[in-house]
Formats: structure tokens, C-alpha cells, sequence
């Protein structure tokens, strides 16, 4: 009986980790339909009947769509008002992780689900085990397109926008979170450039918070060119491989985890020249994962080893424990380093 047991047990630790990709597309289909924002805009729970009839779909769709709600509510992300009066109209309200899936409001991570599960992103994984008995190449993604996802990128305009908006989104919740929970890690800067900073969303979060701090985003030149112009951000156009602009403080967000460990050490190297010394306010702010496997968040954890494996398969970058990131920060001639926690994140303020 024991054993039977422990085999039927073993069974579902399989089965669960093999529905795990088809609950994010499922995840993906209700964003694509607009179930959250439907939800939403009705301001208050939603009857079934009604919540068909305002989808882009055939009414003959709805008993499949009450069965993808079901997953979707046991998952979390939908509360089911049960029928109260006979009708069989229940009814759906949003919880707080459907709260971030809305198109219209910010913070949103809408646009973060639909480009992080898009096919161009999850394709490679499908060649991750010829990936590991090959010599070569770099990562499965290159293997897949037959060049570096960076080359890939500007070939291909649509994934271009795809990325930066999947971007964007994720910065509209880490923005928020940082600027609010981490206000002495910005104390007595007066400027900062964010380096990769992409369409400017971060930087546009710290001006707005922090007035008297002068920010400037710097990234590749086709990147900012299609930066939104803003009164409070400047766009310079350049190589974080080859300079890195003068400020008191270099900001990095999501860039070192795409990043070999030789290519970090290279731009903190670059970075620490562009800042004055620590006594004069000089500091790197990197906001990335610190990898902590003792941690009692298992989804937290999980998190973090996952999106290990995405780095590793698509840019060759990887997600680093502490006693790695120092030991980039003492190559790259940092003395000293603190650590603040924001769930899979953290904020890292390096010090010369």
C-alpha cells in the first residue's frame, strides 16, 4: 500500500511539472482575450453570460471558457462568485495577480506574459538537450536561429517590439516597488544613467520620484532613438561595452543576468570609472535576482532557478548567488556591497 502510494505520488510531481507550460499558455489566452480587463471594467463581479458576451468570441465558445476560468480561478487568478439565485450566471472578480494582467492600468505585467511566452521565446527550449551534447553553440536560442539573440533582435523588428514591451511591463511593477520601498539608495545623488535602460520607463520613475536627480538613459542608438522624448530624461546613444557616461550613479537593471561573468566584470570596470569616489556619493545600483536556494519562499525560489535556465538558453547569462556577485565586484575593484530584497529581485548598491 505504502508503495503504491509513493508511485501515485511520484506520478503527479511529474504530470503537475508537465502541465506547468500549458498553464501559461492557458495564462496567455486570457490575457489575449481580454478576460481581466472585461472583468474590470464592469466594477464589480462579473456573471458568466455576461462576461461571453463581451469577449471576441462565438457564444458557442462558453462552455469551454467556464472550464478555462475554472483552472484559471483555482490558480488564483479569478474569484468565483457562486450563483446565488438559480440562474447559473456565477459570477468573476479579479484577485491581485489579475490585477497586474490588465492592459489599461500601470503597473501592469500584461505585455510581460504575452512576450515572455511568446513562440519566438519558447521555441529554443525545445533544443536545450541537443544544446547540452553539442560543442557548440553559445546558447540554444543561437542554435535555434542560427545567430545571437541580440543579432536575431535587430533583424527582426517585430520580435524587437515584442521584448521591449515585455520590458516595459515588468518595469512598471519593479519601478514602482523600488521607488517607493528604496528611497535611501537614491539619497544625495545628483545624477544617475541608466545603462540599457531601453525605452526610459525606469529612469522616467526615479526623475519623477526624485527631482533633483539628473537622469540619463544609455543604450544601443536604435534603441533610443525610439525612446519617447521626455522632459525629465535625456537619451544617449552608445556602447555599454566600450564606455559608460559620467554620473554619480550607475543604474543597471536586468543587464547582468544576461551576461557572461567576464562581460560583467568589463562593464563594472567601466562603470566604477564613471563615478566619483564613494565619499563623494559614487555607487552602481543593480537591480537582478541574488540567487538564495535556503530561502523559505519555494515560489520565490523556484522563480529564480527557472529564470536561471531561461538566461543560460537564451543570451548565455545566468543568475548569481551573492558570494558570486562579490566576487565580480572585487574583480571589477568594488570594496564593498549591500543587498535589499524585493521578492525574485533584489536592489544591489555597489560601492567603490
Amino acid at each position: 500500500m505504502e508503495q503504491t502510494k509513493e508511485l501515485l505520488q511520484a506520478q503527479t510531481h511529474v504530470c503537475h511539472h508537465i502541465n506547468g507550460n500549458a498553464i501559461s499558455m492557458f495564462l496567455k489566452c486570457a490575457v489575449e482575450l481580454g478576460i481581466p480587463d472585461a472583468i474590470h471594467a464592469h466594477g464589480q463581479p462579473l456573471p458568466f453570460s455576461l462576461l461571453v458576451s463581451s469577449l471576441p468570441m462565438p457564444p458557442t465558445k462558453a462552455p469551454s471558457l467556464r472550464r478555462l476560468l475554472r483552472l484559471l480561478t483555482h490558480t488564483g487568478f479569478f474569484t468565483i462568485h457562486p450563483d446565488l439565485d438559480s440562474s447559473g450566471d456565477d459570477a468573476y472578480s479579479l484577485t491581485p495577480s489579475s490585477q497586474l494582467l490588465l492592459r489599461s492600468s500601470s503597473p501592469s505585467l500584461a505585455s510581460f506574459v504575452l512576450g515572455m511566452l511568446d513562440s519566438s521565446i519558447l521555441s529554443p527550449l525545445q533544443l536545450l538537450s541537443a544544446w547540452y551534447r553539442s560543442e557548440q553553440p553559445a546558447t540554444a536560442a543561437e542554435m535555434a536561429r542560427g545567430m545571437p539573440i541580440w543579432d536575431w533582435t535587430r533583424a527582426n523588428p517585430h520580435f524587437n517590439l515584442l521584448f521591449n514591451d515585455a520590458m516595459a511591463s515588468d518595469t512598471s511593477v519593479v519601478s514602482k516597488v523600488v521607488v517607493t520601498d528604496c528611497k535611501a539608495a537614491f539619497r544625495g545623488l545628483r545624477s544617475l544613467v541608466d545603462v540599457g535602460g531601453g525605452n526610459g520607463m525606469f529612469a522616467r520613475a526615479i526623475a519623477e520620484a526624485f527631482p533633483h536627480i539628473k537622469c540619463t538613459v544609455y543604450d544601443l542608438p536604435h534603441v533610443v532613438a525610439t525612446m519617447p522624448e521626455s522632459p525629465v530624461v535625456q537619451a544617449i546613444g552608445g556602447d555599454m561595452f566600450e564606455r559608460i557616461p559620467p554620473a554619480d550613479a550607475v543604474f543597471l537593471k536586468l543587464v547582468m543576468h544576461m551576461l557572461t561573468d567576464e562581460q560583467c566584470v568589463k562593464i563594472l570596470r567601466l562603470c566604477k570609472e564613471a563615478i566619483p569616489k564613494r565619499e563623494d556619493g559614487g555607487k552602481v545600483i543593480i537591480v537582478d535576482m541574488v540567487l538564495n536556494s535556503e530561502k523559505e519562499d519555494y515560489m520565490v525560489t523556484e522563480s529564480q532557478l527557472v529564470m536561471d535556465l531561461v538566461m543560460l538558453q537564451a543570451t548565455g547569462g545566468k543568475e548569481r548567488e551573492e558570494h558570486e556577485w562579490k566576487k565580480i565586484f572585487v574583480e571589477a575593484g568594488f570594496v564593498d556591497h549591500r543587498v535589499t530584497p524585493l521578492g525574485t529581485r533584489s536592489l544591489i548598491e555597489v560601492f567603490p
